[in-house]
């Protein structure tokens, strides 16, 4: 299979609270928007894409209508500091504040109006133990 494009599709209850929070905390804008589906792509980089849909709409299968959940949407940013700062001059609170990770992340995270966690981390150089487990094209500088 030659996949074109790949995104997360938020099951919830509230489509345009949703939207509203992705657009406004981490520019994302919509490309199609309808009552029941939105889908949103990031303004600085067009791969970046997540959909939002009613989990009750008529195209959800019959018994599988269900709101997200068990979901952490991860954003890798250049400066978690200043994102850290930013989201919480904006009132949004945090699951888990920021902080250093020794598998080479410095994170924090958040959460949407729907429970869904955002990880926002900022990879940094891991200690020695966790440095081995990468491969060398990936090991964070």
């Amino acid at each position: 299979m030659k996949t074109s494009s790949y995104y997360p599709v938020l099951m919830v209850d509230n489509v345009a609270t949703t939207v509203e929070f992705y657009c406004n905390h981490f520019n994302f804008t919509p490309t199609f928007e309808s009552d029941w589906y939105v889908h949103l792509q990031s303004k600085e980089d067009e791969l970046v894409n997540i959909a939002v849909l009613q989990f009750d709409h008529p195209t959800v299968p019959a018994g599988a209508e269900a709101r997200t959940n068990g979901l952490i949407l991860n954003f890798e940013v250049s400066n978690a500091h200043v994102e850290y700062d930013r989201l919480r001059s904006a009132g949004i609170s945090f699951l888990l504040d920021i902080r250093d990770e020794d598998f080479g992340q410095r994170h924090f995270i958040a959460q949407d109006p729907n429970g869904v966690m955002i990880d926002i981390i900022q990879p940094i150089p891991p200690s020695a133990e966790f440095a081995a487990q990468y491969t060398p094209a990936t090991l964070p500088q």
